[in-house]
């Protein structure tokens, strides 16, 4: 196996390396400090440091207070630094009536048979013991007990250094192997549906918690959004491509009956060429509008007048719908809004959003249509009367292909591109679209940068 490309063994192996060097360094100074005596292992070189100056006045204290002075005083330094101190006599006897443990009484005993000295520590069991003089006791033996500096795993250890460090080096590579593990699992996950989705499984997602999740669970978050706009994507360009050939095949078949009906009968072949042409630009339109998904380079050559011709396009809408009771009502608060235009797209874009108003309004509805006027833009807004879209699907009706009625016929509407077109087209002229329900419709928001031109060119 490779440490270059694999992730998880460089984690593992570099958590492992920090851990060991962390315990490792633990250990050492440690066992150093357990190898010196008490009251030595917290001074500078042998000078006294502050713990050594403490004991200093502890001695003082144990040589010159009586009776309950001196059990205050025994008893506040255990309840202060958890520091047991005997007093033991020549007749190893503790002075304030206690029980001297036997370790206790062997390390005064030592003292007491070297006459030369006038402290002993015992690192292994972290005592030190002071010959002090009291003024009617006489020579007396304050052993010092200290808590113990190693945790209970240790203290079961004992001295064993090589076993701690096997120990040691064990448990943190169990540690470091989890924790690496769980790191990188998520992203073995990720690899895993990767493959899947590429493969043609469109349905793959990862699971994703919901609450306490890391960067891993945006990781997951990101790839589920991802797979499911693929998804959707593919699914309407297969739904485009079956209502193209059904859409295809219906003017194809005419075609070729008028063919054939022109060549049986030539003396009406004029009806048979008219009907003719009008399939063949029914094809003509359908094509075109696929091209127009496509992005193109645009050149703003001319300008524009958003009154006249939101004014022009409810007229024809009006038109259109007067046999349902579908009207348009258009209102503006400026005589005149100039935008740069490239050709006649902005023409199509309004036109094919007012048609998605016309197509969903309610019979015997109005259509609102309204211009404001910015300081450096225009808005304009159209508002149905219809059932509205699904709020899931409010970002997704000016995406190619989408349809909310997923019938195919054009009655039922249309092939799914004029939103797309329009949206695409308002983008290139360097505005933008949105859409919302209202409750009883669907409002469409359009917003396009003022030109700087003063007069407009038709």
């Amino acid at each position: 196996m490779r440490l270059r490309g694999n992730l998880f063994l460089r984690m593992f192996i570099g958590f492992w390396l920090m851990s060991i060097t962390i315990l490792g360094s633990w250990m050492l100074a440690s066992n150093y400090f357990d190898s010196l005596p008490p009251g030595r292992e917290w001074g500078d070189h042998g000078r006294p440091g502050p713990p050594h100056r403490f004991l200093l006045r502890t001695i003082y204290s144990l040589e010159n207070l009586k009776g309950k002075a001196l059990l205050a005083a025994v008893d506040d330094i255990r309840s202060k630094h958890d520091i047991d101190i005997y007093l033991v006599t020549r007749e190893d006897s503790d002075l304030l009536q206690r029980e001297v443990p036997d370790r206790v009484a062997e390390i005064a005993s030592r003292l007491r048979a070297d006459p030369d000295k006038s402290m002993l520590g015992s690192p292994k069991d972290r005592m030190v013991v002071y010959r002090i003089y009291r003024p009617y006791e006489g020579a007396v033996y304050a052993v010092f007990v200290f808590p113990s500096q190693r945790g209970v795993i240790l203290n079961a250890l004992g001295d064993n250094l090589m076993l701690r460090i096997v120990l040691a080096v064990v448990i943190s590579g169990l540690i470091c192997f989890g924790l690496s593990r769980l790191m990188t699992n998520r992203l073995k996950d990720l690899r895993l549906a990767s493959r899947r989705l590429a493969n043609g499984d469109l349905d793959t997602r990862l699971q994703v918690r919901e609450t306490g999740g890391d960067e891993t669970d945006e990781l997951a978050r990101d790839f589920n959004t991802m797979a499911e706009q693929l998804q959707a994507r593919i699914q309407a360009q297969k739904r485009l491509l079956g209502d193209v050939s059904h859409e295809l095949r219906s003017p194809l078949a005419r075609l070729r009956i008028a063919l054939v009906l022109a060549q049986e009968k030539p003396d009406n072949s004029a009806d048979y060429l008219l009907r003719i042409e009008q399939e063949a630009e029914r094809l003509e339109d359908l094509i075109g509008q696929l091209l127009s998904t496509q992005p193109q380079a645009l050149t703003m050559d001319s300008h524009i007048d958003l009154v006249s011709l939101l004014q022009q396009l409810c007229e024809d809408a009006n038109f259109e719908g007067q046999g349902e009771g579908k009207t348009f009502g258009f209102s503006t608060d400026t005589p005149q809004a100039i935008v740069d235009s490239a050709g006649d797209l902005l023409h199509k874009s309004f036109d094919n959003i007012l048609r998605n108003a016309l197509h969903h309004t309610g019979s015997n509805s109005e259509v609102s249509v309204s211009l404001a006027s910015g300081p450096d833009s225009y808005t304009v807004t159209i508002e149905d009367r219809g059932p509205g879209v699904p709020d899931s699907d409010l970002q997704s009706i000016f995406g190619e292909f989408y349809r909310v009625d997923t019938a195919r016929t054009r009655e039922s509407g249309g092939y799914g591109l004029g939103l797309a077109i329009a949206r695409r087209a308002l983008l290139q002229h360097g505005g933008e679209v949105e859409a919302q329900n209202t409750g009883t419709g669907l409002r469409v928001t359009v917003r396009l940068p003022a030109s700087s031109q003063g007069s407009s060119e038709d």
